[in-house]
């Protein structure tokens, strides 16, 4: 095979040391140089040093966890780095070991048969940990909302049936009424305010339990936590705002397709940024995210279709939105959601209609445009033919002939 580059590195990264190899190639001779030295930044300065002493032009390192970060932003700006898939680079069983890994990796690299992931530039990297992190928290937010349903179950207080949500206005006025000794349902019935879903009685009937005083601790712990988790929430989005400042042409765009709102835009752009020519067409974005089949086939049969898990804080955002958007009515993502809900099921239909929004984003992005709604009769005219073919045999199944005649 032809070589590439013939003056490359592998790099096996671990959480205390790294494991280099120097590939240099001089025609048909090939030698290997190898030299480990710490994460820290000085080890990290002395193999930068030690790489630009055998002017090396390219670096490959796999995506070890959060260990390969440090790394590559000190070797940036050095020489070309690649960043590669673990499970895209395995070496053959038998020979593993930290110098054999570097050696196989810069192998690879010299030969180009490493395909380099995507690493978004700085800016779009912090937009990206505000992002994670902001869902991280309100995911235990939901979590402590999850516990005090589980504690007011356990003092027999059914406030989840008669209000919606207990960290309402209603709601906490009750749960903080009953952290503070108040047991009376008559008392606590007052303390609502608004529409609620249930009468007065069925509200006082639910707020008759046994509150005693070990869950009286427990429910003001987990609001104590709650009310920590809100306030860091709101810091991390008044940060995230500041962070979209240079992306918000990008974030207006997104906002004008149905079911992405701010948060989710800002969530798609701190996923794939802004710069679509990193990815050579939108189904390249598709197969990076997971929202297409698999492709699994051996001896002409097809094992499995079942989609990958791709970028996993992309793709339940994604699928979120297209929940949101699946219920515009006269949408086209509503049309494309119930014609296949109907034949695949709704798991399946809701990933087809994120797999269509993430192709439209792709397309938003690269060309500057709003989003353009198809229209939910886009099934029924794009293809006539078929339409009214299914139709006639439908009919036929139900024992009605037909005559069909073109219209004038």
């Amino acid at each position: 095979m032809e070589v590439l580059y013939p003056r490359c590195a592998g790099l096996d990264v671990h959480a205390k040391t790294v494991v280099a190899c120097v590939r240099i190639a001089a025609g048909a001779t090939v030698t290997y140089e190898h030299r480990t030295v710490s994460t820290s930044t000085r080890g990290l300065l002395e193999l930068a040093d030690w790489l630009a002493a055998h002017a090396v032009t390219h670096v490959a390192m796999e995506a070890t966890g959060v260990y390969w970060k440090p790394v590559w932003h000190v070797l940036e700006g050095h020489a070309t780095l690649v960043l590669a898939n673990a499970m895209h680079i395995r070496n053959i069983p038998g020979r593993k070991s930290d110098t054999n890994d570097a050696t196989w990796i810069s192998d690879l690299l010299a030969l180009g048969l490493i395909r380099s992931s995507f690493v978004p530039p700085a800016p779009i990297q912090e937009l990206r940990d505000l992002t994670r992190t902001r869902k991280q928290l309100v995911r235990e937010i939901t979590r402590h909302t999850q516990r005090l349903q589980k504690t007011l179950e356990d003092a027999n207080v059914k406030l989840t049936e008669v209000i919606g949500d207990i960290l309402g206005t209603s709601g906490r006025a009750i749960l903080t009424a009953l952290v503070a000794g108040e047991t009376d349902p008559e008392r606590l019935a007052d303390l609502t305010s608004g529409r609620l879903k249930a009468t007065r009685a069925e509200l006082v009937a639910a707020l008759h339990g046994r509150v005693t005083a070990h869950h009286r601790f427990i429910l003001h712990l987990h609001l104590t936590q709650i009310a920590a988790l809100d306030t860091a929430v709101a810091d991390v989005e008044a940060r995230i705002r500041e962070a979209l400042v240079p992306f918000r042409p990008a974030v207006s765009l997104l906002t004008t397709m149905p079911g992405v709102s701010e948060t989710a835009a800002a969530v798609i752009v701190a996923e794939v940024g802004t710069d679509m020519a990193r990815f050579p067409s939108a189904g390249h974005l598709l197969s990076w995210a997971g929202l297409c089949p698999r492709l699994d086939e051996s001896a002409g049969k097809r094992r499995s279709t079942r989609t990958r898990q791709g970028a996993p804080w992309l793709k339940t955002t994604l699928v979120q939105c297209a929940w949101a958007a699946s219920r515009k009515k006269q949408s086209y993502f509503h049309a494309q959601f119930l014609r296949l809900k109907s034949r695949r099921g709704p798991k399946k239909a809701i990933l087809a209609v994120a797999a269509s929004m993430l192709t439209d984003v792709y397309h938003m992005l690269r060309d500057g445009v709003e989003f353009h709604d198809l229209g939910d009769q886009y099934f029924a005219q794009h293809d006539k033919a078929r339409l009214t073919k299914r139709l006639l045999q439908r009919l036929r199944d139900l024992g009605v002939e037909v005559e069909v005649k073109k219209a004038a």
